[in-house]
């Protein structure tokens, strides 16, 4: 029997589309902002072996890059109640997001920091450059320059996982993908509405990493 399409169906839940793209962006915008910085934290104590510091986020990396995601976010939104801590849908997704880049993105600037010559480190320091001059032009900026593709690849691959959050009540794209196609029953159309809005999600957000890491790593290391 041949199958009518209608995406008039779906259309009519737009308002509900925008709203999950909204929460998703918002949630990889926080995620993204929050998850870098604990990494670039994580990565300077593991690279520079500040103890024991260095252990404790060795333990954290290796915990949240050997589990699913899902378990990490069922574990915080199921499973720390138990504890009496009680977050909201979007606490748990954020806290779940930030705790799942940190790690990732704590190896990859580890990573680049690494790289980094320790001879250009000392010929910084006879120049009487500071420590957080030292660290800003001459380890930061380089290691993020290094390992920018990878870091935004990164941020890509966790703006896909928030899809995850649904299983929590979360309302971001998938949330609304899923009331929609329980009310209009055209689970075809609406999935692929959606596979297509994430695609350009994903493609547009590279771009801006992109043009992020143009702005402000490559040109301002080329400028200093």
């Amino acid at each position: 029997m041949a199958y009518a399409f209608d995406f008039t169906a779906v259309a009519e839940y737009h308002a509900q589309l925008l709203s999950g793209v909204g929460y998703t962006l918002l949630l990889t915008a926080v995620g993204a902002t929050l998850g870098v910085a604990m990494g670039t934290l994580g990565a300077v104590l593991r690279a520079w072996r500040i103890k024991p510091f260095a252990q404790v986020f060795g333990l954290y990396v290796e915990l949240i890059r050997n589990t699913p995601f899902i378990v990490q976010l069922f574990f915080i939104f199921f499973g720390l109640p138990a504890l009496g801590i009680r977050l909201a849908e979007w606490q748990a997704a954020t806290l779940a997001v930030v705790i799942n880049l940190g790690a990732y993105s704590t190896e990859i600037i580890r990573a680049g920091i690494q790289a980094i010559p320790r001879g250009q480190i000392e010929a910084a320091g006879s120049l009487a450059m500071t420590r957080s001059q030292i660290f800003r032009h001459v380890v930061l900026q380089p290691a993020l320059q290094k390992v920018w593709p990878a870091l935004s690849s990164q941020i890509v691959i966790v703006m896909l996982g928030t899809s995850v959050c649904s299983q929590i009540a979360a309302e971001e794209l998938t949330f609304a993908a899923n009331f929609i196609q329980s009310r209009n029953f055209r689970a075809f159309e609406t999935y692929i509405v959606v596979a297509l809005v994430y695609l350009g999600l994903s493609i547009a957000l590279r771009a801006l990493l992109a043009r992020l890491g143009q702005r402000f790593v490559v040109k301002r290391r080329a400028a200093a």
